[in-house]
């Protein structure tokens, strides 16, 4: 199949919706096992014990414990609101921020950070006067400021509007019973099919009737997941997840050259994006390359940097150790697909 879809069904008994491209599976999102503690959930809860030496502390919530890292100004008891920011690591507490987002597919509103912004990835002029246009226009809560995403640059300005309203209307909501009670839960993280309606790019094909899944592959393609290899016409790619970190290896095919090991990493490293992404992974990647010269790195580097890039799981290059890999920190936005598969 040319072109984009997606596919919205349940697997693994939870729901998930699968973006394909060109035939290919390009995304995934998954549901975890309970609706607690997705990220962007917003709770309001009691300050715990700190943690001496780290400048954080754990909260108390009625789903369990929050783990706050910038915890200056806190004292244990207070209230405060905080939102889950990622996925906590196995028998650890999610980690929770002060900075608040209320997060639209056309617009993002920001509690103590006023002001009225675009996205710079809106180049034309009009579709910039337009916008700000609407922002003029906009009421919003004393002390929230407001962020126009790239997907209003083509959306209808009645559209923009009504979710500004809807958006405006929960912040609302939230920020008035955040200031006093016991600890609870005030909004719900998004579901795996609410990030990819307000995330995914538009397609002109989006089936979620039961069985889309079947109709589209994406079983397979899911199951194809459980190998951690990935095969590519420069090597081969393994991504492993332990406990402590994501090991990758690069491998050149037949050939143990610096040549040819520099064109296996930079097939490898356009590759690896996509191959964390359907396979929910974060936190620190270290990427064990083929054979590589030193004066290669710096190409290797921003052949990273550009792969990294142009995926929407924020990821930043840590640099290389004494042994010659590349490390990586990624934030965990996606729920891990190995823990529901084995």
């Amino acid at each position: 199949m040319i072109g984009s879809a997606i596919s919205m069904d349940r697997i693994f008994g939870r729901q998930a919706a699968a973006r394909i491209v060109d035939g290919e599976l390009d995304d995934l999102l998954l549901d975890p096992p309970d609706d607690r503690m997705r990220p962007g959930a917003i709770y309001r809860a009691k300050a715990g014990r700190p943690l001496k030496g780290q400048g954080g502390m754990i909260l108390e919530t009625p789903d369990g414990p929050l783990f706050l890292r910038h915890a200056k100004g806190v004292a244990q008891g207070d209230t405060v609101l905080v939102q889950v920011s990622t996925y906590a690591e196995r028998e650890k507490a999610a980690p929770a921020t002060h900075r608040i987002l209320f997060k639209g597919r056309h617009a993002m509103l920001t509690p103590g950070a006023p002001g009225r912004n675009i996205s710079r990835t809106i180049m034309d002029q009009d579709r910039r006067d337009a916008l700000q246009g609407i922002l003029n226009g906009v009421e919003l809560p004393e002390g929230i400021g407001i962020v126009l995403r790239t997907a209003s640059g083509a959306a209808e300005n009645l559209d923009v509007r009504d979710e500004i309203a809807h958006l405006a209307d929960i912040a609302g909501k939230v920020l008035n019973e955040s200031r006093s009670g016991k600890p609870a839960r005030l909004l719900d993280g998004p579901s795996a099919t609410e990030m990819a309606l307000r995330d995914w790019p538009r397609s002109s094909v989006l089936d979620d009737k039961p069985g889309s899944f079947a109709r589209f592959g994406v079983d397979e393609m899911i199951d194809a997941l459980r190998s951690p290899h990935v095969m590519l016409g420069e090597g081969s790619l393994v991504v492993e997840p332990t406990r402590a970190l994501v090991a990758v290896d690069v491998n050149s095919s037949g050939s143990s050259s610096t040549a040819a090991g520099l064109k296996a990493n930079l097939a490898a490293l356009r590759a690896l994006p996509r191959a964390l992404r359907l396979r929910g992974l974060g936190g620190q990647i270290v990427i064990d390359l083929a054979p590589l010269a030193k004066r290669d790195r710096r190409r290797v580097e921003d052949a990273a940097k550009s792969a990294f890039r142009a995926c929407p799981v924020d990821t930043a290059l840590a640099g290389w150790t004494p042994l010659g890999h590349m490390e990586c920190l990624r934030k965990r936005e996606r729920f891990p697909l190995h823990e529901v598969m084995t």
